[in-house]
């Protein structure tokens, strides 16, 4: 990206002498447009390696349970083998006490079965908790593997909502994975007029595309957030404030995704987050159309895995 660059601004210089401005103009736009994609690569780079820095985390978290679970095991492989010693050994002094007198063999006799009752309840014990210890290593095996699944799924659902979204590509629709999550980020321009919490026909079409690929993923929780620049709200009616707009305007697309009624409504979610979470500097016109926006937040259900976490 960089070399193609360097060959478009090089290109500019030579000729920006002999070329009329359209063309000069033409070259600088793209000149502009070059450096914008190569920082959203860059950015996306970034976010890919906190993702797999994470994921690494994670692994390493679940190997050190895993290898302190074999510690245990072998632990009590050991004791037990120390226990099978120490009942042969009693076993042997039993029948050597046989042979002794009536009074001090009876003596003797209760002593060992006394001792051989708690042994035997040890090694039952001892063998309780290997199962335990088994059944945990099967369950965390288990767990690894659903992890694995759910980001192949959110890897999968991102997949499906790029190419359902593809028509929309230049039109303010981004849509990233990131932190295990899926977002599709629309900006105003697609959905909304100014001051307005109604959805225009092209936003409308875009929100329905989403709501079909969410009608075969019942699994994901969905979180619609309504954003806002900085510029306080001068309207008049029922809007109070920047607050009042953004959760209207994340209300109106609840209310489109709602049309499509394969979809769960208690899966939806929606919040408003006025002006205090943006993705821009509001410093610029630009910045402040970026901070305007729909985020669709898509989140697996990890009801299972946490239930399977409290088990081990």
């Amino acid at each position: 990206m960089i070399r193609k660059f360097l060959f478009v601004l090089g290109t500019a210089a030579i000729v920006s002498s002999c070329v009329s401005k359209k063309v000069y103009n033409e070259l600088e736009a793209k000149h502009a447009e070059l450096k914008k994609e190569n920082r959203r690569l860059s950015d996306e780079l970034d976010d890919l390696a906190k993702l797999k820095n994470q994921l690494e985390n994670d692994q390493a978290t679940l190997q050190s349970n895993y290898d302190k679970l074999v510690a245990d095991k072998a632990k009590l492989e050991s004791e037990k083998a120390a226990v099978d010693k120490q009942l042969k050994t009693l076993q042997a002094s039993y029948s050597a006490l046989e042979i002794n007198s009536d009074e001090a063999l009876a003596a003797n006799m209760k002593k060992n079965r006394d001792l051989l009752a708690q042994l035997e309840a040890k090694e039952k014990a001892l063998a309780q908790e290997q199962a335990r210890l088994n059944e945990s290593s099967r369950r965390l095996h288990e767990l690894e593997e659903m992890i694995a699944a759910k980001d192949n799924a959110m890897r999968t659902l991102k997949e499906t909502l790029s190419k359902a979204l593809n028509s929309f590509e230049g039109k303010g629709l981004t849509v990233e994975q990131k932190n295990g999550k899926v977002y599709v980020s629309m900006e105003n321009k697609l959905l909304f007029s100014s001051g307005s919490w109604a959805v225009g026909a092209e936003g409308r079409r875009a929100v329905v595309e989403v709501g079909k690929v969410l009608a075969v993923n019942p699994d994901i929780a969905v979180l619609i957030e309504g954003h806002t620049d900085n510029v306080e709200y001068a309207g008049s009616g029922p809007i109070a404030n920047n607050w009042d707009l953004s959760t209207k305007r994340a209300t109106a697309i609840v209310n489109i995704l709602m049309e499509n009624k394969q979809i769960n409504p208690q899966s939806l979610t929606a919040a408003g987050r006025s002006e205090y979470a943006p993705v821009a500097s509001n410093a610029s016109a630009d910045g402040k159309a970026k901070n305007r926006r729909i985020e669709i937040i898509l989140t697996p259900k990890l009801d299972e895995i946490s239930r399977m976490l409290n088990e081990l």
